[in-house]
This record gives structure tokens, sequence and C-alpha cells, in this order.
């Protein structure tokens, strides 16, 4: 809808209305002003800049952030009915399942050319295959602290994530934080936990999970942010590109932190429409933190969360 909105603002713009008015005879004429016409629409929407611009105008800081908040707030009470309720024991392949459909719903637009063009990557392959490996083991996590924690210390341990990040950016790459950002922190952090102080439940393994997850979260939520702002990855092509990374390991993870019996799991119509509805509001979690993470450096660290 968004495409076809631009290709017909674009159509009416004075200088293309002369080109498709065009009488001259000569054919080489026409046909060279209808190459430049398709190159222009070419440029807009297929070129790596020209859809950074796209995302950039349609998505600004605040509807990013709004659209995470509202889908992370989902997907954990989500993800919890599923691990909980359910009977679903197996947060990593559940993680799995998440980026699988990703994964597809990203190449169902890749088929219809609705996925934006990538950018050609300035640190090479190492840094998409870094990112894809963080974000296997922050994912994994995630699900097995949720899984073995209730919500509000899972909330808890991701407040953590919001210093662990200001440190860490301060150490690789000398980023001060102004006051005002740190009084704004501490305000959001603060009211996070004022919400959740109420459901402090947690057993000790889920407790070293939950302290082993900040710091793969904190360095993908870096690598993530610092890929978008500084070499021009739209969310949807820099997620195209690190999900079979991300699906590689998570696939190397499931026999080391999940228990056995997967394929005995009732597969029910009911229980497998939840974890794929789960799976569903995973991706748009991924996608609505890729574009929050392309436009705040710190601001939405407390609520972010890639599943």
């Amino acid at each position: 809808m968004v495409y076809s909105r631009e290709i017909l603002n674009f159509l009416v713009k004075k200088d293309v209305r002369k080109i498709l008015k065009r009488k001259d005879s000569d054919a080489g004429e026409r046909g060279k002003a209808l190459e430049e016409l398709q190159a222009s629409l070419f440029n807009r929407f297929r070129s790596p800049d020209g859809a950074k611009r796209q995302e950039q105008r349609l998505c600004g800081p605040i509807a990013s952030l709004t659209f995470n908040f509202v889908v992370a707030v989902s997907i954990i009470f989500m993800n919890k009915w599923v691990l909980k309720n359910i009977g679903f024991q197996f947060p990593i392949f559940l993680s799995f399942i998440h980026y699988a459909v990703s994964w597809a719903l990203m190449a169902v637009l890749n088929a219809f050319a609705l996925l934006p063009a990538s950018p050609p990557a300035k640190s090479g392959l190492l840094s998409l295959f870094t990112l894809g490996f963080v974000m296997s083991f922050s994912t994994g996590l995630a699900n097995v602290s949720l899984k073995y924690n209730s919500v509000g210390f899972y909330q808890m341990a991701k407040i953590a994530v919001t210093p662990s990040i200001v440190l860490a950016e301060f150490i690789c790459y000398r980023k001060r934080v102004s006051v005002l950002k740190v009084i704004t922190l501490t305000v959001v952090s603060i009211g996070v936990a004022v919400a959740t102080v109420t459901d402090l439940q947690f057993s000790l393994f889920g407790a070293c999970v939950a302290l082993a997850w900040i710091v793969p979260s904190a360095v993908n939520k870096i690598l993530w942010s610092n890929l978008q702002q500084r070499e021009s990855w739209t969310a949807l092509a820099l997620m195209w590109k690190t999900t079979p990374i991300t699906l590689l390991f998570l696939g190397s993870l499931i026999p080391c932190l999940d228990p056995p019996g997967v394929l005995s799991f009732n597969w029910n119509f009911s229980n497998t429409l939840a974890i794929l509805m789960s799976a569903f509001l995973g991706f748009l979690l991924q996608w609505s933190g890729a574009l929050a993470l392309g436009f705040c450096s710190y601001c939405g660290y407390v609520f972010l969360h890639i599943p």
C-alpha cells in the first residue's frame, strides 16, 4: 500500500506527466524516457538509501517505540502463557520457531519484491555473523529466563540491561550520556520496577540464566543499533540477513538447554495456534525493536526486547 501510494505521487509530478504525455514519434527518445522513469522508481524503492529514507519517513522514534512497547508487553505474556499454561517446556525451540516464522514471512516479502535492498556491508560478513550469534544467545536465554522466573523478575532483569549498554558503549565507543538522558532512563527504569515489584518470583537456576542473559542482550542491542545507524541498514533488510545465522546457532542450543520430548508434545490445533500466534508476535517484536534501535541509542533500551 505504501509503495503504491508513493508510485502514484511520483507519477503525478509535472516532469513525469510530461514524459507520459509525450507525442514525439522518435521511439528511441520515448524508450529512453521510460527507462529513466523506471530507474527513478527503482532507486526510490529498491536502493538501500531510498529504502532507508522511506523507513525513516514512515516510522519516527515515537511511533517505533510505541509499536515496540505494545508488542513487547503482548509477547511477554503470550510466551509465558505458552511456556506455563500450555505446557510447552521448550524455550529454545520456541525461539527457533519464532525465527523460522519470521524467516518465512520475510521470504514471502522478498518473493513479491517488497523486502528493502541490503546496503553493501562496510564491516563485512563478520559483523552480520557476530550479530546473528549474539542474537541466538540473547533470545534463547531470554525465553529460558521467562520459563523459570515470573514476569516481574524477568522485567527487573531487563532493566539491568540498560546500565550495561551505557557502560559497554562508553568503553567500546567512548559514548557519553547527557544528564537529561540519565534522568530519563532513571525515571523509566523506576517506573518499570515499581510496576513489577509485586511479582518477583524466581528460582536459583532462573536467576543465574537471567544474569547470564544481560550481557548478550546488551551486546545484541549495541551491535544492531550500530549497524543500522552507521551502515544505513533498514530493519527488515538486516533481519533478512541475520535470521539464518540466528537459526543455525539456536538449533545448536536446543539439545543443550531444552529438555527432551519436543516431538511428543501435544501438537493439537489450539496449542499449535497459540505457538504460531506467539511466533507472529515475535516477528513483529523483532521488526519493531529493530526500527526503534535504528532511531534511538538509549531511550528504548528499557523496553526493547528482540525475541
